[in-house]
């Protein structure tokens, strides 16, 4: 397993999880991401103990065309940070075949909205919720596994 528990990761972590002002991370797509950063800058940049930042990505959109490139760079930077929470992205059904399965290789869940705000504000109310154990896991029981 790439990733065993984000606790085992994440700088500050206690042995029953994040510890308490810890900094977790978001990575945003770029058409969500302004608006993410504000409703993240509405929260204080917290959500519950924890300090949360957002990490604008690149688009990966050149010329109207979706670069597969740009789509695995954004994917991959998140996955190898391992602050990282979330991935909050716009629906696009072509882009999250190729990015779903490079996140889910590190456990690392997503949220998939045509709304930064709505993006962000969702995943600042389910960390302070997440119980005592990894976040990531927690945060992935309850956004990609039904």
């Amino acid at each position: 397993m790439a990733v065993v528990a984000c606790c085992g990761l994440v700088a500050g972590c206690g042995s029953g999880g994040v510890s308490k002002d810890a900094t977790v991370t978001a990575y945003v797509e770029a058409p969500l991401c302004a608006a993410a950063k504000q409703e993240l800058a509405r929260h204080g940049g917290r959500a519950g103990d924890l300090r949360v930042r957002a990490v604008c990505l690149t688009s990966p959109h050149e010329a109207r065309k979706l670069s597969l490139a740009t789509l695995g760079t954004n994917a991959r930077r998140a996955t190898e940070d391992s602050t990282s929470v979330a991935y909050l992205e716009a629906p696009d059904p072509e882009a999250s075949r190729f990015v779903h399965p490079i996140l889910e290789t590190a456990e690392i869940p997503w949220i998939s909205a045509s709304s930064g705000k709505a993006a962000m504000s969702r995943l600042l109310a389910l960390i302070p919720e997440a119980d005592s154990g990894s976040l990531r896991q927690s945060l992935r029981e309850e956004l990609n596994e039904t």
